[in-house]
């Protein structure tokens, strides 16, 4: 079995179980961050933190810290027997040829083998504990950064294609902040696949699928944007009806997760490259 199928079997059986009918829950609705390297203290991207939370979901994991066992080791930590690694990927450089152009660069996926935390002994993760009923400074500023439009009032939240705005209901509207926190960042994902910026479109490889498959990019985006800026991610039961949609095309299509995933760390990156932008031409 390749790796794409590999990986995409694992993250449509987790959507499956978030759909079984006790609830809507997919592997990306945490309160933690992003799966982290033990060694680096980078956070994994793309795929790999969909695939990492599928993971600790599984598995029941209560930490988001990983490693090879080498780097386990490095960390004075000992992998327990027994226990199964999960995969990351990773891209590496083909060698250049004389007549290549800068745009012609290859690359070659490669995989790794990493354990989580709770599958080792001598390591003591760092505890996180969010505040769920305060504003959120940082998520604020995030936003305002972006320069997007957003318009406060009335029951629903939505983007709005046409007239390029953001609509979402008063804070006091949620159940909690945190709820109000990750719809408007799930509405600012789709924000940027508007013309002007991203220019993101499916028709032509999903078809009728390809609303269905927005939504997947806005949701991981939005759990991604979450886990950066230290906001719950809450389940939106009014999404449920996507999750047929997202089955079948990741069902029908064993690459379709990682264009998902890479799509929605595009988005993210370029949200957080205007508000970079922003904070350099303040100071």
């Amino acid at each position: 079995m390749s790796t794409h199928q590999q990986i995409t079997d694992s993250i449509v059986a987790a959507i499956e179980a978030g759909a079984d009918g006790s609830g809507f829950k997919m592997p990306w609705h945490r309160s933690s961050g992003r799966p982290e390297n033990v060694s680096s203290c980078r956070s994994y991207t793309g795929v790999n933190t969909l695939n990492l939370w599928c993971e600790e979901q599984f598995k029941g994991f209560s930490t988001s810290t990983w490693g090879t066992l080498k780097q386990w080791n490095q960390a004075g930590a000992k992998v327990k027997k027994g226990e199964k690694s999960a995969i990351v990927i990773f891209y590496k450089p083909l060698p250049e040829k004389e007549d290549d152009e800068p745009h012609d660069r290859r690359f070659v996926m490669r995989t790794s083998r990493v354990f989580n935390a709770d599958q080792v002994d001598g390591f003591e993760p760092e505890s996180v504990v969010l505040e769920d009923h305060t504003p959120h400074r940082p998520t604020d500023q995030f936003v305002a950064a972006t320069g997007a439009d957003v318009c406060f009032g009335g029951g629903r939240a939505f983007y709005n294609w046409a007239k390029d705005f953001i609509q979402l209901p008063p804070m006091d509207r949620f159940h909690d902040v945190q709820g109000f926190y990750s719809v408007l960042l799930h509405e600012l994902s789709h924000w940027t696949g508007h013309d002007h910026r991203l220019a993101r479109e499916f028709g032509e490889r999903f078809g009728t699928e390809a609303y269905a498959f927005e939504e997947l990019i806005a949701e991981l985006s939005a759990a991604f944007l979450c886990a950066d800026l230290g906001v719950s991610n809450e389940p939106r039961p009014d999404h449920a009806e996507y999750v047929a949609g997202w089955l079948r095309i990741l069902k029908s299509d064993q690459r379709a997760i990682f264009t998902a995933a890479a799509q929605a760390q595009k988005a993210v990156e370029f949200l957080h490259s205007l508000a970079t932008n922003k904070e350099k031409s303040a100071a």
